[in-house]
């Protein structure tokens, strides 16, 4: 076996096994349908979970009881109305627990519904963002307002752009509270939180925000998620410039803090941060301003099964006569780069994280602003994916050009090569020194046959990130049948790909792996071509696995998202044609049709043996 061969096997076997652990052991995930909650008619037998104090700006442990919750249908609401989100806000605890993301629909078809983001107490998975007061010296829990205490509204009728409206709340006792909401255009949220003291001494309270996601089932599951590999699903903390990432499984394991009475993860953040919740498409944030000293943390009642995220500003002392407010925003919607990028710009530390970049976020995070900016060229992502295919390539090119260069001359080498194999009959040392020493001469690396297929692993694991997690990439169309991208490929052999008229096989079934789309096939058929340049392998264990490689490929890829499909079948293109145009340069005209020709012809004489 010639060292170009064994440095080609090699690069070919070690992307197969790479891609083939890849696909056994993290599948694709199934395909999962958000529906509408159902109309909320009772409320919940447990209690809306309840901060009270320990200690002064320390959030613990839910009090509250059954009797004081008010299911959000018999408290009155605000609606919330933007060009982008609708949905409403309930006077019961003020709660921002009713939201819909009006540019995003939960499947590609027509009359499919937008997507509902939060969802009020007594909903199957109840979703909300609560705010308030712990109380510190000189006030109980009963001086400040809680979860179910019903606020009434001072200013504004609608929540909307450049309307913010204010709710008020007086305890009885000469304290009175103000909570000023207001929207901008995408989605942030920011909330003025202020006391005052018309008593006679100074009181201390600490002001809080709370994201509280309300679980199902014994285990605590939450609906809707795609507990995918890959994906980070959970809590995330950014703490002065520090990311942490959670997993939902990881926080029904946390240990009981005896300061927060909880099962709960603290952090300490000296110089801001924010903290929240993130699935696949969406996030809810909460954001002290910038620079604020803070505490947040991550907490799971697992009596209840709520997960929640909050924070915890440091205790204001209001004096008597005095007013004191605190400001924080609220992030609450789809994970779009742009969006992020421009609330970073204006102060949100590192927000672009987010983002689940992955492992490769050095490949990830440019491999994603090139396509974002190619596509916002174009407009249409299938050929934006193709765009980038090139643009991969053409970086690539010298060191593909040197690679195939090396290839040509390793073919010249070949006579040579069993001149020295002859020479040396058993004696492998002398034979390899030999080979270092021709190979030295001719200036030719043997092993620079393997790096554009090695260079692709990270690459195509990094595009395979961008595709998957990328909300640009969600339900984006291409022509004809492939109208999401991030999906696997729905034509198929079984109808003919569209053309008769019943359905393919489901994505998520075996069916569907056998019986795939046109894109695989086209995928293994460019594979098979690009083999076609070169003669096939003299040796038959080498020629079988040849043989058999772009097929298994294309099995194996059927179910990915159809845009990595689309991107593997323009790398093989743009590489065909690029080997093909250097090895012509270089004096050597591959015989491609005389390749194909033979490989029929071998596999004739196999089936007659």
């Amino acid at each position: 076996m010639d060292d170009q061969n064994k440095n080609l096997i090699l690069a070919t076997a070690l992307s197969f096994v790479v891609i083939l652990v890849w696909f056994v052991l993290f599948p694709p995930p199934e395909q999962t349908t958000i529906t509408d909650q159902a109309e909320i008619s009772a409320i919940e037998s447990d209690e809306v979970q309840t901060p009270s104090a320990s200690s002064a700006g320390t959030v613990g442990e839910a009090t509250a009881s059954a009797e004081e919750t008010l299911p959000g249908s018999e408290a009155a609401r605000i609606k919330i109305d933007t060009p982008r989100l609708e949905g409403s806000l309930s006077l019961s605890g003020g709660r921002i627990d009713e939201l819909y993301l009006k540019d995003y629909k939960v499947s590609i078809q027509d009359d499919a519904p937008i997507v509902e983001l939060f969802s009020p107490v007594g909903s199957e998975s109840a979703y909300y963002a609560l705010y308030g007061w712990a109380p510190g010296a000189g006030v109980t829990g009963t001086d400040v307002p809680g979860p179910n205490t019903i606020w009434i509204v001072e200013n504004g009728e609608t929540l909307g752009v450049n309307a913010p409206v204010t709710l008020k709340w007086e305890n009885g006792n000469g304290l009175t509270f103000r909570r000023t909401i207001s929207v901008d255009e995408n989605y942030m949220f920011e909330v003025t939180q202020a006391v005052e003291n018309n008593t006679q001494a100074e009181v201390g309270m600490a002001p809080y925000g709370i994201l509280a996601r309300h679980g199902i089932g014994e285990d605590g599951d939450l609906p809707g998620l795609k507990n995918f590999f890959i994906l980070h699903e959970g809590v995330m903390v950014m703490a002065d410039g520090v990311l942490d990432e959670i997993d939902y499984g990881d926080v029904r394991d946390f240990d009981i803090d005896p300061n927060e009475r909880a099962q709960a993860e603290v952090f300490q953040v000296k110089d801001g941060g924010w903290v929240g919740f993130t699935d696949h498409y969406w996030m809810t944030t909460l954001i002290p301003a910038e620079g604020t000293t803070f505490k947040a943390a991550a907490k799971y009642d697992a009596r209840r099964k709520i997960y929640q995220t909050e924070t915890v500003l440091p205790t204001l002392l209001v004096a008597p006569g005095a007013t004191e407010e605190v400001t924080t925003q609220l992030f609450a919607g789809a994970k779009e780069w742009e969006t992020i990028r421009e609330y970073q710009a204006e102060g949100v530390q590192k927000f672009i994280d987010s983002i689940d970049w992955g492992w490769f976020y050095f490949l990830t995070k440019p491999i994603f602003w090139l396509l974002h900016n190619i596509n916002a060229q174009i407009g249409n992502m299938g050929w934006s994916i193709i765009g980038l295919t090139l643009i991969i390539k053409a970086i690539l090119f010298p060191l593909a050009f040197k690679s195939y260069v090396s290839m040509a001359k390793m073919k010249e080498l070949q006579p040579q090569m069993e001149a020295l194999k002859e020479a040396a009959g058993d004696d492998r040392q002398k034979m390899q020194q030999g080979m270092m020493e021709l190979y030295k001469k001719e200036k030719v690396n043997p092993a620079a046959g393997c790096l554009p297929i090695l260079m692709q692993i990270p690459i195509f694991f990094s595009l395979y990130k961008v595709i998957f997690v990328t909300i640009e990439l969600r339900q984006a169309p291409w022509f004809g049948p492939f109208q999401d991208l991030s999906a696997p490929d729905p034509t198929s052999i079984m109808n003919f790909f569209g053309w008769l008229p019943w359905a393919g096989p489901q994505p998520d079934t075996l069916m569907a792996l056998i019986f795939i789309g046109i894109l695989p096939l086209l995928l293994g058929i460019s594979m098979w071509l690009q083999q076609k340049l070169n003669p096939a392998p003299t040796d038959a264990t080498q020629a079988m696995i040849f043989a058999w490689m772009p097929w298994v490929f294309m099995f194996m890829l059927g179910g990915f998202a159809s845009g990595l499909v689309v991107y593997w079948i323009a790398n093989n293109t743009i590489t065909f044609t690029q080997q093909y145009l250097i090895m012509r340069s270089q004096g050597y005209k591959p015989d491609v049709f005389g390749n194909i020709k033979s490989g029929f012809k071998r596999a004739a004489k196999t089936d007659d043996k």
